[in-house]
């Protein structure tokens, strides 16, 4: 887990969240790894499968509270213009991460969109 996160997590006690963040990062974590990497292992696309999955069903929880967050971040250096965790998430397979620097630039928004709502939230 990203170690600002987790510090910040520390002091929650939402049993969702915590579940939202973690497999957040493992998204994240697996979106890295497939772009350095430039290809994908079929226990890379099991996971992919099960994480999307996942995201997908959970995400709409905190979709509208994490919006403000990201339309403050930065893709690119430039104001965000769309989701990223929407962005991230809409890719059916892994393999669409292997040379998508636009996933990669996408990554530090939702971070920071992540990060922003944690210390903000009650």
């Amino acid at each position: 887990m990203n170690p600002f996160t987790r510090a910040i997590l520390k002091r929650k006690q939402d049993r969702r969240l915590n579940e939202f963040v973690r497999h957040w990062d493992a998204l994240e974590a697996l979106v890295i790894h497939i772009y350095k990497a430039g290809s994908a292992s079929p226990e890379d696309k099991s996971e992919h499968r099960r994480l999307r999955a996942w995201l997908l069903e959970d995400y709409p929880r905190w979709q509208a509270d994490l919006e403000p967050y990201w339309h403050a971040a930065s893709v690119a250096g430039e104001p965000a213009t769309e989701d990223p965790f929407a962005y991230l998430m809409a890719k059916s397979s892994v393999v669409e991460f292997i040379s998508d620097w636009r996933a990669m630039q996408n990554l530090p928004a939702a971070r920071e969109a992540l990060n922003e709502y944690l210390m903000r939230m009650r």
